[in-house]
C-alpha cells in the first residue's frame, strides 16, 4: 500500500456462543493458519451471505465441537474497528461485528471434538472459567468481553402438591428419566398453570400422576429451594422453587400414573415408617411435609 492510500475496508459479521456449565465455558482453540501461539476463542465464526445468524451460530458450534447447541433468541452485539489491521498478507481498515447468544448443551453430551477439516479451529474443549479470568487459559478478548456480560439465567417455578395420608401410609409419586434426580420419591403435584388456582392444580396433578379423583382440604405448608446449578437441558440456572403443599383427600381405587412421557414413572402408598427409616430416596419436602401435618415418627 503506497503512502497516502486509503487502506481497503474490510467487515466482517460473526456469531459466536458463550456455553457455560459447572464452573467451566466451552472454548475452541484457533489453529496455526491464524495463530502460532495456544489462543482459544468462544466457538463460533462467520456469517454466510443470507444466513441467519442464530442459523449460524448452530452450525458452527457443531462444526468446531462437534455438539448441538441450542441459544436465546436476544444476543450481545460487539464492534471491533482497527483501522490499520494486517489480515492476509495485506494491511487493511477491519470491522468486526460480533454477534454472542448465551448457548447451552445437553448434560449428557459427548466430550467435544473438531467435526470440520482444515478450518480455524485445532481443538475444542470445555475451560475452567477462573483459568480464563486469571489469564492461565490464554484467550482472544472477545472471550473475556462475553463472560463479562454473561449473567446465569434466573428461573423461579411456582408449584401445588397434594399431602395425602391413609392407614399410616402417604401416596407418593417417583421421578422417571426425564426429570431431575430420577428414581426419587416426591408428593404428587407439579407446576402451577398460568391462569390456574393451586387447588386446580393439585386436582389434576392427582388424576395425571395417581389416576385418583381428589382435591385440596387445606394449606398444610409452603416451602422453597434455591439452587444454581445445571439444569437436565444442560442449561446453566439460577433456580427458585416455591412448592405450596396442601392437605389432600383422593377416592377409592388403585392409584396408577395416568399421563404418559412425562416426569413421573410410579405412584404407590408408601408405609410413613419406611420414609422414616429411609427405605426409599425421597425429596426433603415430603420429610418437610410429613414433619409440618405432625406425622414423624
Amino acid at each position: 500500500m503506497r503512502r497516502g492510500e486509503a487502506a481497503q475496508r474490510v467487515q466482517r459479521l460473526a456469531a459466536y456462543a458463550v456455553i457455560v456449565r459447572d464452573g467451566q465455558i466451552l472454548l475452541s482453540r484457533l489453529s496455526e493458519r491464524v495463530t502460532r501461539k495456544e489462543l482459544w476463542s468462544l466457538p463460533g465464526g462467520g456469517v454466510e451471505h443470507g444466513e441467519d445468524p442464530a442459523d449460524a451460530v448452530v452450525r458452527e458450534v457443531y462444526e468446531e465441537t462437534g455438539l448441538a447447541v441450542q441459544v436465546e433468541p436476544t444476543a450481545q452485539v460487539f464492534s471491533t474497528h482497527v483501522a490499520d489491521s494486517w489480515r492476509r498478507g495485506r494491511r487493511v481498515d477491519a470491522h468486526s461485528v460480533r454477534i454472542v447468544y448465551e448457548g447451552w448443551v445437553p448434560a449428557d453430551s459427548p466430550e467435544p471434538r473438531v467435526t470440520e477439516v482444515d478450518g480455524s479451529t485445532a481443538e475444542a474443549a470445555w475451560k475452567p472459567i477462573a483459568g480464563v479470568l486469571d489469564g492461565s487459559v490464554p484467550t482472544v478478548a472477545l472471550v473475556a468481553d462475553a463472560l463479562a456480560s454473561y449473567r446465569v439465567r434466573q428461573r423461579q417455578r411456582t408449584a401445588a402438591y397434594a399431602y395425602v395420608v391413609r392407614d399410616g401410609a402417604i401416596l407418593l409419586t417417583r421421578t422417571s428419566a426425564l426429570a431431575p434426580d430420577p428414581g426419587t420419591w416426591h408428593l404428587p403435584g407439579g407446576g402451577i398453570d398460568h391462569g390456574e388456582t393451586p387447588v386446580d392444580t393439585v386436582r389434576r396433578e392427582l388424576w395425571e400422576e395417581c389416576g385418583l379423583e381428589g382435591e385440596a382440604a387445606g394449606l398444610l405448608t409452603v416451602l422453597d429451594h434455591h439452587f444454581t446449578g445445571t439444569a437436565p437441558n444442560g442449561r446453566a440456572e439460577d433456580f427458585h422453587a416455591i412448592g405450596v403443599i396442601y392437605r389432600a383427600r383422593v377416592g377409592d381405587g388403585e392409584p396408577k400414573v395416568m399421563e404418559t412421557d412425562g416426569t413421573t414413572d410410579e405412584v404407590a402408598w408408601v408405609p410413613l415408617a419406611d420414609v422414616a427409616a429411609g427405605r426409599l430416596k425421597v425429596y426433603r419436602s415430603v420429610l418437610a411435609a410429613i414433619d409440618a401435618a405432625g406425622d414423624a415418627s
